[in-house]
């Protein structure tokens, strides 16, 4: 199933990004949930601050039609010709947008190195889906075709995924896959077992700040009954049948609503019966409800083993209806957890066009989709996305021996705080451009932010901690726009001199220049 954007598996993004953003709010799924999020604020100012550096930029629109190609976001001298990913090569062409800082990320796998927090959530969750039901998919390529990531999960030609200001595009017809969901249509073609999970690292161009990176982790899974191998046929008393065969918790769950509403969650009444639709939901319920109740009760248990005053409350979870491109009905699950509710995953009875596309009509189920950086976060409380892809000892022998006993799972404990060191740039957008005024010009690929950030992360990598709009005025004879970021500069590593940081934030002004077309002011 393909989540701010994606249902499969935390994974596709079919709606505005969360809050719209990306991926530590919980609903991480593929074509079905919104990879989760926190919309970084945004403060509009009169006119630009007098401390700021002058520069201005240049960047695609937030609409993003991809149905032609957009004129390179970096002059073609810079754009090799061919490249290769984990040990194939691969043909570049005038969309290819993959910076070296990201390629070399395509053979980390988080997700399978022994006893890093990535892949302790996995076994985690893993644990509660029995391997002779749930096949295991951890080492898919990450290079599709946009076939697989877009089309084969129905998404229209001009949906903002597609826009390479939201993408990494190797070719017109090649990318990074941005959410699991991409090898969805192929599990549920090979039918190869009654459930799947698959867990992978993905791919998206997003802001800059301590819950997003360009790369992370989506697992998502699916369980599949067919009509014509149950019993007498009779699809219903096959899914009460396997439902009786679930454990069972003791966790308070508040689901208020009906199973399935003609307006806020409908059924699809032209494929399955009420009956048929809520057997599934109930399964799918309570499979999920007990991976919940795992993961949190082991963050409780590392709470307590760490913190000898820690106060343990009754875990509470609750349903949410949700809609999702790819599932109808379809929920969120939300756990009440340190005082808040938390979006943990999205889900839902599959849409049965997925099955018809993948040569198996005969077939229904559900999917659910869960980002594996979120839950990890919230498992270990780790504070800062980059912190999973350090190789610096002090973060990752806190986990050694974990994945052997998970008794031994306890919270990280911070082993530095260096202090942050910031730096302002400031710009007008380009005269030329509609995003900076000019409208007679407009293009959708004119101005986004998702540009200036991968100037950011291009020149500066994991020493920049956030990125954030502090100001943007439009000049009111002109009509030219003013904008003003705020770049704070932290590494986890070391402490950042001033001359380290004046460093690296006048090769971002350059970068600007260079690769989006800005005038500096």
């Amino acid at each position: 199933m393909a989540g701010p954007r994606v249902l499969a598996a935390n994974v596709m993004r079919v709606v505005p990004r969360i809050g719209a953003r990306s991926h530590v709010r919980a609903s991480a799924t593929a074509s079905l949930l919104r990879l989760s999020a926190q919309a970084g604020g945004r403060l509009s100012l009169t006119r630009a601050p007098s401390h700021c550096l002058r520069v201005a930029s240049y960047s695609s629109s937030a609409g993003g039609a991809a149905s032609s190609p957009p004129p390179p976001s970096t002059p073609n001298s810079s754009r090799p010709a061919t490249i290769e990913v984990n040990g194939k090569t691969y043909t570049t062409d005038e969309w290819y947008n993959v910076p070296q800082t990201v390629l070399a990320l395509t053979g980390r796998k988080l997700h399978l190195q022994k006893d890093h927090p990535v892949a302790i959530t996995r076994q985690i969750i893993e644990s509660k889906f029995p391997t002779a039901t749930y096949k295991r998919y951890n080492e898919f390529d990450p290079v599709v075709s946009t076939i697989q990531n877009f089309d084969s999960l129905g998404f229209p030609p001009d949906h903002v995924g597609r826009a390479r200001s939201d993408t990494y595009y190797i070719n017109e017809t090649t990318l990074l896959r941005t959410h699991t969901s991409a090898h969805q249509a192929d599990t549920f073609r090979a039918s190869a077992s009654d459930g799947y999970l698959i867990s992978a690292d993905v791919y998206r161009r997003d802001e800059v700040d301590r819950s997003h990176y360009p790369v992370f982790h989506q697992m998502e899974g699916a369980r599949v009954w067919d009509r014509t191998k149950v019993p007498n046929g009779d699809v219903v008393a096959a899914i009460y049948a396997d439902l009786a065969k679930l454990p069972t918790h003791d966790v308070k769950v508040e689901d208020p609503n009906p199973p399935h509403h003609p307006e806020r969650n409908p059924l699809q009444s032209e494929h399955h019966t009420p009956e048929e639709a809520e057997a599934v939901a109930a399964h799918l319920k309570r499979s999920l409800e007990l991976m919940v109740v795992e993961i949190f009760t082991r963050a409780k248990q590392a709470a307590a083993r760490q913190d000898p005053n820690y106060v343990d409350e009754p875990l509470r979870v609750r349903w949410v209806e949700a809609y999702f491109p790819f599932t109808s009905p379809s929920w969120e699950l939300e756990v009440y957890y340190q005082g808040d509710w938390l979006e943990v995953l999205g889900c839902g009875v599959c849409k049965q066009e997925l099955f018809i596309n993948a040569d198996q009509p005969q077939q229904l189920g559900w999917a659910f989709g869960i980002g594996l950086e979120r839950i990890a976060m919230l498992l270990f409380q780790i504070p800062d996305i980059r912190l999973f892809w350090s190789k610096d000892e002090r973060f990752l022998s806190q986990f050694t021996g974990v994945q052997d006993g998970l008794d031994k799972l306890k919270r990280f404990v911070p082993f530095s705080k260096y202090p942050a060191c910031w730096k302002d740039v400031s710009f007008w957008l380009r005269s030329t451009s509609a995003a900076g005024g000019n409208t007679a010009v407009a293009n959708v690929h004119d101005f986004h932010e998702n540009d200036l950030m991968e100037v950011v992360r291009d020149v500066a990598g994991d020493v920049v901690e956030d990125v954030q709009l502090k100001d943007q005025f439009t000049h009111p004879k002109t009509g030219r726009k003013s904008m003003c970021y705020r770049i704070n500069y932290r590494s986890l590593e070391k402490t950042l001199t001033n001359e380290e940081a004046n460093d690296f934030h006048e090769r971002v002004r350059q970068g600007l220049v260079e690769k989006l077309g800005v005038e500096l002011r």
